[in-house]
C-alpha cells in the first residue's frame, strides 16, 4: 500500500510485514517504510507482543537484513538480530534458500493478508504509517476472529487453546535495538561509530574490536 504525501501527492510505497504462529496460523501484520534492519526487528518487537508469547522457534525468510549469509547448516545471522533472538529467548532457523515449505504457515498467511487486508484497503488513502497500521489492526481482529470452514475454528480460538499455552513468555522489558560494528583500533586509541568517536585502553591499538551501540549506551568488546 502507498502513502500519499500530504504536500505533494507522491505516493510513497511500504512494505508490509507478516508473521503466523505454526499450529493456529493466528497471524499478525503490520505496514513499515523499509525493510532495513530497524524496522526488520521492530516488527518482531510488536509481532511477540501480539502474539502474547514468543515461540521457541522463529523461522524467517532469508531478507539480508537479517540473514548475513544463508546457508542450510550454519546460516550466519545479523548480530543486531542475534541480540534479539537471544532477549527473547527464540531460536532463529531461516527457511532454506528456495524452499517455501519450510515456512509453508507465513507464506499462505502473506496470500490471506494480500487478499484480506491489502485488497480491502487498496482504495483508501493514508498519509502517515500509523493510520495504515491501525487500519491494518483493525482488520486483522476480523481475519483472527473468522471461522475457517476446513476446520470450524478461528484462529483465534485455535490460538488460545494450542499456540498460547506453549509460547514462552515475553520478557519483562521489550528488546531496544543495538547496532553492531566491527574495526580496528586506530593508533590515536579511538573507535569511529555513527560519525563520533570513542575512547579504549591504547593497549588494544591495531586489534580487532565490536562496537555495540543503542539509543543510550556504546559499548566496545575485545574478544
Amino acid at each position: 500500500l502507498p502513502l500519499v504525501d500530504v504536500r505533494t501527492g507522491e505516493l510513497i510505497p511500504t512494505e508490509l510485514f507478516v508473521g503466523a504462529l505454526g499450529a493456529s496460523s493466528y497471524t499478525f501484520a503490520e505496514a513499515s517504510l523499509t525493510q532495513e534492519l530497524p524496522n526488520w526487528l521492530e516488527s518482531h518487537v510488536r509481532m511477540y507482543a501480539y502474539f502474547e508469547g514468543v515461540p521457541e522457534i522463529t523461522v524467517p525468510d532469508n531478507l539480508r537484513s537479517g540473514i548475513k549469509r544463508s546457508c542450510r547448516y550454519e546460516p550466519e545471522i545479523n548480530p543486531s538480530y542475534n541480540d534479539l533472538a537471544q532477549h527473547y529467548g527464540t531460536c532463529v532457523i531461516p527457511a532454506r534458500v528456495r524452499k517455501p515449505k519450510d515456512k509453508a504457515k507465513a507464506e499462505v498467511a502473506v496470500l490471506v493478508a494480500q487478499r484480506w487486508i491489502l485488497g480491502r484497503l487498496r482504495n483508501r488513502t493514508f498519509h502517515t504509517i500509523h493510520e495504515m497500521n491501525q487500519a491494518i489492526r483493525e482488520l486483522l481482529g476480523g481475519l483472527n476472529s473468522k471461522v475457517t470452514r476446513y476446520l470450524g475454528r478461528s484462529r483465534r480460538e485455535l490460538w488460545q487453546t494450542i499456540d498460547k499455552p506453549a509460547l514462552k513468555p515475553l520478557p519483562v522489558r521489550s528488546y531496544e535495538f543495538s547496532e553492531w560494528k566491527q574495526g580496528t583500533l586506530g593508533i590515536n586509541y579511538h573507535f569511529g561509530f555513527d560519525e563520533h568517536f570513542y575512547s579504549a585502553p591504547y593497549t588494544l591499538i591495531h586489534k580487532e574490536l565490536w562496537c555495540r551501540g543503542t539509543v543510550t549506551t556504546i559499548e566496545i568488546f575485545y574478544r
